[in-house]
């Protein structure tokens, strides 16, 4: 068999290189303004959009208790510095408790919606069974209706289970958690589905060969492959719960049982004075683990997110 080998001065093989030094400048201008230019333009125009609103919480953090957003002058931008509405965050209010909660109660759904996610995608993607292709079509219909839509079924469930199991009802973290779970168990076991197909199937057959059971190869062999995608679902489970207000605002009624969300609408909406000053304060600390996390696992964050949008 004879092989047809290409010129490199062949036409065809010219590199993008030649053709761009074939253009005008004025050409080559009008192309990277037509393909790249217009980028650059829409991120300076929401740079000011994205940091004013970061900017204003972190400037009326700083002007003291007794700051308003109403006062004359207070409008401007770092006109004080004053950190003692951060010291009395802590020492007069219930905001470490709330931080505390929100913390527990995130760190629990993250680990909870990874193990859960991950279990149901290995069972999808590995096993053949009745019912399998049904259960992927019911995840995928179920992911489509957001968790907010049920509160008043779920408010009306958790308050009956309440009077038979006291640790699933009203003011109880361990309810908030279950519910949390159950309505991240759909979409991420769906996304984890797609990234678990693309791990070969021939590593769990030399694994069986080799004498490992399915609990072995999932938590010694799996997992370890994953991690993107585990990542990710942790990623997204922790920030989506820690941002939730309406779920946990119907199910908390007591102060010291509420998260961050909640804590902070209660100083929002107090009917004679609102410190502007203690909620954003509360609000730029409480935006400190989310930025942590998002730095230290922005390396995960494309490969899971690609990788795992491939349905299988």
């Amino acid at each position: 068999m004879s092989t047809t080998q290409i010129s490199p001065d062949s036409p065809a093989e010219a590199p993008a290189q030649v053709v761009m030094s074939q253009l005008t400048r004025q050409e080559r201008l009008a192309r990277w303004a037509r393909e790249l230019g217009w980028r650059h333009l829409v991120g300076i125009l929401m740079i000011p959009i994205v940091l004013l609103p970061i900017l204003f919480a972190v400037s009326m953090s700083l002007k003291g208790p007794t700051a308003s957003i109403n006062g004359a002058g207070d409008q401007s931008l770092f006109s004080g510095f004053d950190l003692s509405t951060y010291g009395m965050l802590f020492t007069e209010t219930a905001f470490p408790r709330w931080a505390l909660n929100s913390l527990v109660i995130c760190g629990v759904t993250a680990i909870g919606t990874v193990l859960m996610g991950s279990a149901a995608a290995y069972a999808f993607s590995r096993f053949r069974f009745a019912g399998r292709r049904g259960g992927l079509t019911a995840l995928l219909i179920v992911q489509m209706f957001p968790q907010m839509l049920a509160f008043v079924a779920i408010f009306l469930l958790v308050r009956s289970l309440g009077e038979v199991y006291p640790f699933l009802g009203e003011n109880n973290h361990v309810a908030l958690i279950a519910i949390y779970l159950g309505g991240a168990l759909g979409s991420n076991a769906f996304l984890m589905y797609g990234f678990f197909n693309t791990v070969p199937r021939e590593l769990d057959e030399a694994a069986k060969i080799d004498g490992a059971t399915h609990a072995q190869i999932f938590w010694t062999i799996i997992l370890r492959l994953v991690l993107p995608i585990l990542t990710v679902v942790g990623l997204l489970s922790f920030v989506g719960t820690y941002g939730d207000f309406i779920i946990a605002k119907v199910l908390m009624t007591q102060e010291q049982n509420y998260t961050i969300a909640v804590g902070l609408y209660l100083w929002a909406t107090r009917p004679l004075v609102t410190p502007w000053a203690q909620f954003a304060a509360g609000a730029v600390i409480a935006a400190v683990p989310v930025i942590i996390l998002f730095m230290y696992l922005q390396k995960y964050i494309v490969s899971g997110l690609t990788a795992g949008s491939v349905k299988g």
